[in-house]
């Protein structure tokens, strides 16, 4: 017995993780590493054992290691995707394979003050039956305001339910949600007030949560939303994740240094501000977020906001249930088939979607690349898709090959360490996760390994669901998920909460 002893200590600098090493490994070697944190890349091999990163260096595979020639391709850590969509999909899709097929092996959920309800049968499903991805889940704020108010939401919370939601939201914390999510700019939220975000806002912020936006304005008022959203970090002193940041009206494009400056500056006094940005300039929403008077069926309010947002050409029906037709085409094409013109046209498609209680899906093209790429190029802004399983827009499919092909490898907006840093240990940094998001020994081994020459998006406005090409290998807590253009089956994915605790 004293020799086995000695014999473990002499061992034990060798492997840093001693648990790890009686269990077969996996070294690749000959690739490129780029650790997430923004640093050049490197020459060097990494040894998976189990669900743990072993060891990273230029050693020697040993016989018992099974190895993966990784020459010509990048070795990164796992995309986290901050802003997903995915939670209706991944009941369907546990494989996921439109996310794992984009390098992404963390999905965050309950995005734009949406979540499921209540949290922790929701958490339980899914730690016993798990998917492709890690995933968390964000407490949201339109849920929470609808079980307080009900359908009597249009209006001011009274005191007495804002201490309601902020009961819900701290049991909501309790149970495994990461932080707070809202959608200001959608209908259930927009009455609420500043004083009613920023309760629920500090409730979060004493689990170790953060608060992510939709902020309440994203066109022509974008300005004092963000001022708000300031607001809201600072009295309830809270991390903020500025969601999908953009500017979605004509009145407002050219001025992203202004924007940027705003933040800046907050940053600088203490507010603790990042954000993330999809790689398009349009996006994906309800026809009613046109209208923030939300005068649906007055003409000249309906003519100015579709002219704020480009036009009516500039507008298109991704989904719309209760007349499958209109999907596909534009309000000015559709307008002409009807022979009316495109303000009627829409006043039609919100009054047939009231009448079924639904409401048209819409792809708005109303931002511009120049803003696009100044929200890009800032140090603080990660890569999320706002997509997700089953997306109607392309970036369900499309958002991390397109920024690794497009703006690093053709555009040149950004270096391929940094946008892998956008990807990984930015996101990771926001969730306050210590041991994901960058190559290291002792991290948990959620890997992609890519070829930067020929990584690029497929999917497309009019074939949203086509995969990318150029991921060749994904791994998830240590297990192979992707491999060479196909999901393996596997489903190793964690529950993660507050930390990147696993459940």
């Amino acid at each position: 017995m004293r020799r086995q002893l000695s014999l473990a200590f002499l061992l034990l600098p060798l492997c840093p993780l001693p648990a790890l090493c009686q269990q077969q490994s996996t070294v690749i070697i000959n690739a490129q590493l780029a650790d997430g944190t923004g640093a050049p890349l490197r020459h060097v091999n990494l040894r998976i054992t189990g669900s743990r990163i072993a060891k990273i260096g230029n050693f020697k595979p040993a016989k018992s290691d099974k190895v993966l020639d990784a020459k010509g391709f990048i070795l990164a850590p796992g995309f986290i995707d901050i802003h997903n969509h995915s939670t209706e999909g991944l009941d369907a899709d546990p494989l996921a394979e439109s996310q794992i097929a984009q390098g992404l092996t963390s999905l965050i959920l309950g995005a734009d003050g949406d979540s499921p309800w209540p949290i922790a049968p929701w958490i339980e499903a899914h730690r016993k039956n798990p998917a492709s991805v890690n995933v968390a889940v964000i407490a949201g704020h339109a849920t929470i305001r609808e079980l307080v108010m009900g359908k009597d939401f249009r209006r001011v919370a009274t005191p007495e339910e804002i201490s309601k939601m902020v009961s819900l939201t701290a049991h909501a914390m309790h149970e495994g949600a990461i932080g707070l999510s809202s959608g200001l700019e959608y209908d259930l939220a927009s009455y609420s007030n500043t004083d009613e975000v920023i309760a629920m806002a500090a409730e979060a912020a004493k689990s170790g949560g953060f608060y992510m936006t939709h902020i309440r304005d994203e066109g022509n008022k974008s300005f004092e939303a963000l001022k708000e959203e300031i607001e809201v970090g600072k009295r309830a002193h809270i991390p903020i994740e500025h969601s999908h940041i953009k500017l979605g009206t004509v009145g407002v494009w050219h001025k992203a240094p202004e924007y940027i400056a705003i933040i800046n500056d907050a940053r600088k006094h203490g507010v603790d501000f990042l954000a993330d940005c999809y790689p398009y300039e349009a996006w994906h929403s309800g026809i009613k977020v046109l209208m923030p008077d939300k005068q649906y069926q007055n003409p000249a309010s309906v003519e100015k906001a579709i002219a704020d947002n480009g036009g009516p050409e500039s507008v298109t029906i991704a989904e719309f249930k209760p007349n499958p037709s209109y999907a596909g085409h534009t309000l000015g094409e559709l307008a002409k088939i009807n022979n009316i013109s495109y303000v009627e046209m829409y006043s039609r498609i919100v009054r047939e979607g009231d009448a079924a209680n639904t409401e048209a899906s819409i792809i708005g093209h109303s931002m511009i690349e120049e803003d696009v790429k100044a929200f890009y190029q800032q140090p603080w802004v990660m890569v999320a898709s706002d997509g997700g399983i089953g997306s109607e827009h392309p970036r369900g499919a499309g958002t991390f090959p397109r920024v690794l092909g497009l703006y690093v490898r053709e555009k040149k907006w950004i270096t391929l360490p940094e946008a892998i840093r956008k990807m990984t240990s930015l996101p990771a940094k926001r969730l306050n996760w210590k041991d994901r998001g960058t190559l290291k020994v002792g991290n948990y081994a959620d890997l992609v390994l890519f070829n930067p020459d020929t990584i690029l998006d497929r999917a497309t406005f009019e074939k949203p669901f086509e995969l990318p090409t150029g991921i060749e290998k994904v791994f998830v807590n240590g297990t192979l998920v992707w491999d060479t253009g196909k999901a393996t089956g596997a489903k190793p994915g964690s529950v993660l909460t507050v930390s990147g605790k696993t459940l």
